[in-house]
């Protein structure tokens, strides 16, 4: 029998994945010392088979990912075969020099998981799939797109229209309204590297008028791209506006702040847990693993 270790951030997807694949579920304890450190303890014993580690690197990453690279250590003890999932990848936007001396932090994820023991990762819409050229292991990025749109599919929506909030995800709603059999544009938007702020440059749309639309994103951090979106659409006259995303990591009150824009609904993947998790994609997860 297969080994699943359950990381502190993932628990509940873990437990999901680990009866999919009938697995012996090895649950794992975290205290944390008063200077912050994590003490990391296994509930069960590994048998030496096969391990699967599943830990999310999600706020607080810093201590997410340094518990994800001791669990795979410990496993690494026991079994010739680690492989790591991990549903959202921190750090996956620092995949390249953007700025002159910046760190590619995804370089160094890269050598950590390597030196930590991990045979293989498996990771879930990562934010750019470069990133993943600096793990000098087996990688592989599944795509939870059918498992929103199965979603989706159950809503009764108003000659429905998939919309992303920019061209870099033209590919992603592309995808999305194939399989949910409707159309899709993308906006075009600007971004400014050093303050951060956003615009959308798309003309007015005849496509939005009176037809219910979903923005779709692999993550929403603060959601400032979301709310630049959302109010853009509704000034073209769009009737509700739901939003489907795999990642929602929602800093900042961003939740409170994309409902006050004009969004009906968010919906979200439990790579990271949370109100809007609500579309489960361990057997997605469990596919990739067999």
């Amino acid at each position: 029998m297969i080994n699943l270790i359950a990381g502190n951030s993932s628990k509940d997807l873990a437990k999901k994945i680990s009866k999919k694949l009938k697995a012996n579920l090895v649950k794992s304890e975290v205290k944390n010392f008063p200077d912050g450190e994590s003490k990391i303890t296994l509930k069960g014993k590994l048998s030496k088979s096969k391990t699967i580690v599943v830990q999310s690197i999600y706020p607080p990453v810093d201590s997410n990912l340094i518990q994800a690279l001791s669990l795979i250590s410990k496993a690494n003890d026991y079994s010739t075969e680690v492989v790591v999932v991990v549903p959202y990848l921190g750090y996956a936007r620092q995949d390249r020099e953007f700025l002159p001396g910046e760190i590619v932090t995804m370089k160094v994820l890269g050598r950590l998981f390597k030196g930590a023991g991990a045979s293989k990762i498996i990771v879930v819409d990562i934010h750019s799939k470069i990133g993943l050229k600096h793990f000098k292991i087996k990688s592989e990025n599944i795509s939870a797109i059918s498992d929103l749109v199965k979603y989706f599919e159950k809503i009764n929506l108003r000659n429905p229209l998939v919309v992303s909030p920019d061209q870099g995800g033209k590919e992603r709603a592309k995808e999305f309204a194939h399989e949910f059999k409707s159309e899709f544009i993308a906006l075009k938007k600007q971004r400014d590297r050093k303050t951060g702020k956003v615009k959308i440059k798309t003309e007015g749309l005849d496509k939005v008028v009176g037809r219910d639309v979903i923005l779709v994103d692999d993550m929403i951090s603060t959601g400032g791209s979301i709310i630049k979106a959302t109010e853009f659409l509704k000034k073209q006259k769009c009737k509700r506006v739901f939003v489907a995303c795999t990642h929602a990591l929602l800093m900042n009150d961003a939740e409170k702040k994309i409902k006050k824009a004009g969004v009906t609904k968010i919906i979200s993947t439990n790579t990271i847990p949370g109100k809007t998790s609500i579309v489960d994609i361990s057997s997605t997860i469990a596919k990739a693993i067999k």
